[in-house]
């Protein structure tokens, strides 16, 4: 079973020959590449290049594109920040406030500077081992995430409790909603075969569950609609302890949920079996960065032990490797992975 097979398969709900492995690892190529983080990440050409490479020397099955959380809050008119030897910020929102929502203009991902330069890097890699690894274009921030970058994240944090401003707050989502589908269909359209969302500002460590579901759910259950009927799968990106939301997410239609080390396993896993595949959750700073071989190997065959069985499992780090990344580590990733992750056709894992 090749890569694609292998994580088509476990997207579908079903058992594949072993659990697939991913890298999140956008800021391990910037650091492999020798150049400037700033000039690396506007460079579609040297992104593709890079991760070919990173793909090569680590055979990960899926592959997943993106140069941070800013690309959708530049094209729509914030000013970002590039940084040495990190991913860009938000530097200044575009609004002033919500009196200023009709200043905002919808888009083209292929003129905007930074979706451009994305979406180059789709077209290249997806071209060049497309048929060989299972190619994930990220459509960077979902409706809530991108909302707060554009109103500015505190203001737009603090309008979530003001009554007064929540149609305004909608009609913001909504304009969001719109910007990140037309950006998730042209990954598709440039090769990617699933795309994905972080929506990391939604989840339980900064927003209450009842603001999750009064004003991310809703949107993010409307943009996997969308997407499904576009054949696009989508995989919905929370960081920190998602735990008490992950069935929420899974009801979303989302296919994948791409969830952090702080979740817990076994409750993520009874939440979310059957609903959606779960993408994760390895300790990507504590573990894949700064941890010995030794721990890397024991935090993968704990997961795999918990997450793996009945299938429905990516393994890999659970948010973006930090850029000096221990490539031995990785080596041990996956190699723990591929001895301990076979599957018998039941499901269970071969001991």
């Amino acid at each position: 079973m090749n890569p694609v097979e292998r994580v088509d398969l476990v997207v579908q709900g079903k058992i594949p020959d072993r659990v697939p492995v991913d890298l999140h690892n956008f800021l391990m190529t910037a650091e492999a590449s020798g150049m400037p983080f700033p000039a690396f990440l506007q460079d579609g050409e040297a992104m593709a290049e890079a991760q070919i490479a990173a793909w090569r020397e680590f055979g990960h099955d899926l592959v997943i594109l993106e140069n941070g959380t800013v690309a959708l809050a530049e094209a729509c008119g914030c000013e970002i920040e590039y940084l040495p030897g990190s991913a860009p910020v938000l530097a200044r929102p575009v609004l002033r406030s919500l009196d200023d929502l009709d200043r905002l203009e919808i888009p083209d991902p292929y003129r905007a500077h930074l979706l451009s330069q994305n979406l180059k890097t789709t077209a290249i890699v997806s071209s060049e081992i497309g048929e060989q690894a299972f190619i994930m274009g990220r459509a960077d921030q979902g409706p809530f995430s991108l909302a707060a970058m554009l109103l500015g994240v505190e203001t737009f944090l603090m309008a979530l409790s003001d009554q007064e401003q929540h149609e305004r707050l909608h009609r913001l989502l909504a304009f969001c909603l719109e910007v990140v589908f037309r950006y998730a269909v042209a990954q598709r359209d440039q090769g990617a075969r699933i795309t994905s969302i972080g929506e990391s500002l939604s989840g339980p460590d900064v927003t209450s569950p009842r603001m999750y579901k009064e004003f991310e759910w809703g949107y993010a259950q409307r943009l996997a609609a969308r997407l499904k009927a576009e054949h696009i799968p989508l995989a919905y990106h929370i960081c920190g302890n998602a735990t008490r939301i992950a069935a929420d997410m899974a009801a979303t239609g989302a296919a994948v949920l791409e969830l952090d080390y702080k979740c817990d396993l076994p409750r993520i896993k009874e939440a979310v079996q059957g609903k959606a595949a779960i993408l994760g959750v390895i300790d990507p700073s504590g573990v894949l960065a700064r941890g010995t071989p030794e721990l890397v190997a024991e935090k993968v065959r704990e997961e795999l032990a918990i997450l793996a069985p009945g299938g429905g499992l990516i393994l890999g780090p659970g948010c973006a490797l930090p850029p000096k990344t221990p490539p031995e580590n990785i080596h041990v990733l996956i190699e723990t992975a591929h001895r301990h992750g076979c599957y018998h056709q039941d499901g269970s894992l071969v001991e």
